[in-house]
């Protein structure tokens, strides 16, 4: 379901394209999420994020499977999902917004961006801007990015019981590397 799902994504975001050059696909983007507590840290990674990015508009959206998120723990990670996640429910955490800047293909360098647009987390929109760097080497791209979600800025309800052992805030980093995108014409 989740394969199918991202090929979904991709498809109806490339489809949205008249033009196909300047863009940029990467389907291995690795997301982090930590989360300090008094009493236990809290840490997932998942690689399995995909993303678009239209260099042109300046458009550019993630799209992250909730039950792509390993952790250590797995009881820890059958929690997250079930309990605070509801991942069934609510299976992806989206972004879909626009780099403020103009990116230089044609120049090397480490471009720091500011990006906004909604962050769709547990089924709840949020208006962000999020800081991130835009790496250029010789034509190729990556992303990088550290941001901080509230909790309860997305629903995502805490139980007492477990106060001690999450934090209200969460931090997340993403990053991967894109290819220019080929169209199969």
């Amino acid at each position: 379901m989740t394969k199918i799902a991202s090929i979904l994504f991709l498809s109806l975001f490339l489809f949205a394209f008249q033009e196909k050059q300047n863009i940029f696909l990467s389907n291995a983007i690795e997301t982090g999420i930590y989360s300090e507590a008094p009493l236990e840290n809290i840490a997932a990674i998942s690689k399995k994020g995909i993303s678009v990015y239209n260099i042109e508009k300046g458009e550019i959206q993630f799209n992250i499977p909730i039950k792509s998120l390993k952790f250590k723990k797995s009881l820890m990670e059958e929690h997250f999902n079930e309990n605070y996640m509801e991942s069934d429910k609510y299976p992806f955490a989206k972004f879909k917004g626009k780099v403020n800047q103009a990116i230089d293909l044609s120049k090397n360098g480490e471009y720091p961006v500011t990006v906004s647009g909604d962050l769709d987390v547990h089924g709840v929109k949020k208006q962000r801007t999020i800081n991130g760097t835009i790496k250029v080497n010789n034509g190729s791209i990556s992303v990088f990015s550290k941001f901080d979600v509230l909790c309860k800025d997305h629903d995502i309800k805490i139980p007492q019981l477990v106060f001690q052992k999450i934090a209200e805030t969460i931090q997340v980093t993403i990053s991967g590397n894109y290819n220019p995108y080929k169209s199969s014409k």
